[in-house]
């Protein structure tokens, strides 16, 4: 199962935006000041010379992948754990190594240690900072590891932490939207198909039609956390290691449900970000699609609602402006996630077994998607809380459509005529109407008769957009019975997801 941690959405983006602009800073002052804080690479025993500061620049990570600095050292407390218990190294040094590791933690958890921006990446620093502490001994964790395995755990960590939290966003969303529905299940309002009005809904059941796509999203991502539940560290740089490592020990430390099953694969394989990202994808574009319709009931056109102040915006020149910039800022992001799905798929389409640099470029892709989708969701749900629904003008759209003239087809089928006539003889009916300014409830039993004299005063009930809508109880349907069912049940299938 994914893992929750405890820190707050809002908390973790500050400390993200935070840290990564402070990391960029401190590298940019110190190449300026030529302090001589150069961070000696640790795989330079194979170089004659060092490399070049462009180079340096173009290879580092560390100003976006610092924010898995909690994952990093989780991975390294439990690799130095299983070290020590197997006696790949002395259990008093595993020991130090883990007390120092957890030293690290907390300093940069409170601020007091800052992340150096000449690191090439978060486990360089990280085990810099611990040699620097601890001497030879802190040299001792990368015994029977690879940052490729490494990286890969890092990741996956992360990842999992952070669908929890998406998920629970979704579902707050989900809740949000239910409460709204049990508002409305006697709004009326016009249905669409080609966004032309069609036949009479609630605005409950058009609301629940998106809880039911929040619902897959949530099933989605929990799915995408099942497949990610795998333990890659002891898969090495891609062939494993000689020494006699006990990688279930470090799964169990983890809170992994496997380990993965081929070393090869557990440094490549990137499904986990792609599959992620496919379920964040699909959940902005199901945000997108309640954006637009958002946009569209805000206009003057429509005005079935309006936003609270807070979720909206004006003009700089036009007084009377109330613009849903947060609705088509939602809809504007949902191609940037999308694009990020896009890069991660075309990064990995050519790349040979097993760990290729290409593969940096998944990090920034996939914590851009994960950023933008957790923005997105914590900022609509508050704005659906907090919009005013305008029902009359909902009901008064409904009126004018000829919304009911299904039901007046159906009218005449329950009254013995084939559908297709009963078709026919409803079209010249709404024809009359648009020719003498009616609608089908305005019209004279008499005009009725004229057309068909199977009518009776009884159509008026028929046609009733009351009874419209009260008829249409079939599981699923948009009657107010029927839209309280599936409240009761999203609500139920949200409870057994918890």
């Amino acid at each position: 199962m994914v893992s929750c941690r405890g820190k707050s959405s809002c908390t973790i983006l500050h400390f993200i935006v935070e840290q990564q602009g402070l990391i960029k800073e401190l590298g940019r002052l110190r190449r300026e000041e030529g302090d001589g804080l150069n961070m000696a690479k640790m795989w330079a025993g194979r170089f004659k010379k060092e490399v070049d500061e462009k180079v340096n620049d173009f290879n580092s990570s560390i100003s976006f992948d610092a924010r898995m600095y909690r994952q990093d050292i989780r991975g390294s407390i439990a690799h130095a754990t299983m070290l020590g218990a197997t006696g790949i190294i002395e259990q008093h040094e595993a020991q130090l190594i883990v007390d120092g590791l957890e030293g690290i933690l907390a300093d940069l958890d409170d601020g007091s240690l800052s992340i150096n921006p000449e690191a090439e990446d978060i486990h360089m620093f990280v085990e810099a900072e611990l040699t620097k502490r601890l001497g030879d001994t802190g040299k001792r964790l990368h015994t029977a590891r690879s940052r490729n395995d490494q990286v890969a755990l890092d990741l996956r960590l992360y990842l999992k932490d952070e669908l929890c939290e998406i998920i629970e966003m979704v579902r707050e969303l989900t809740l949000t939207i239910c409460n709204l529905a049990e508002q409305h299940t006697g709004t009326v309002m016009p249905g669409y198909t080609h966004l032309q009005r069609a036949q009479p809904v609630t605005f409950a059941h058009h609301l629940m039609a998106y809880a039911q796509m929040f619902l897959r999203d949530m099933g989605r991502l929990s799915d995408a956390g099942k497949r990610m539940d795998e333990m890659p560290l002891g898969s090495g740089a891609l062939a494993a290691t000689t020494y006699p490592i006990n990688r279930e020990k470090v799964r169990e430390l983890l809170g992994f449900a496997r380990i993965t099953a081929n070393s090869l694969d557990g440094v490549s394989d990137r499904d986990f970000c792609i599959e992620t990202a496919a379920a964040i994808s699909t959940l902005m574009m199901h945000l997108s699609r309640l954006s637009e319709e958002i946009v569209l009931w805000c206009s003057w056109e429509f005005k079935f609602i309006e936003l609270d102040d807070a979720y909206a915006t004006g003009s700089s020149i036009m007084p009377q402006k109330k613009n849903p910039d947060v609705a088509e800022l939602v809809r504007g992001k949902t191609g940037r996630v999308i694009g990020d799905l896009v890069t991660l798929l075309t990064m990995m389409k050519n790349l040979p077994l097993a760990y290729n640099k290409d593969m940096q470029e998944d990090k920034e892709a996939i914590f851009d998607a994960v950023d933008t989708v957790k923005l997105c969701v914590t900022t609509m749900t508050p704005m659906l809380a907090t919009m005013r629904v305008l029902k009359d003008n909902m009901r008064a759209a409904a009126a004018k459509g000829f919304i009911n003239a299904t039901d007046c087809a159906d009218y005449l089928v329950k009254k013995g005529l084939p559908f297709r006539d009963a078709y026919k003889i409803t079209g010249q009916l709404v024809a009359l109407c648009i020719d003498t300014d009616k609608t089908l409830e305005t019209l004279e039993l008499s005009e009725y008769q004229a057309v068909c004299d199977v009518f009776d005063e009884d159509v008026y009930k028929a046609i009733s957009l009351e009874t419209c809508l009260g008829e249409r109880k079939a599981v699923g349907g948009p009657s107010p019975s029927s839209v309280e069912k599936q409240i009761s049940r999203v609500r139920l299938l949200i409870h057994e997801h918890d």
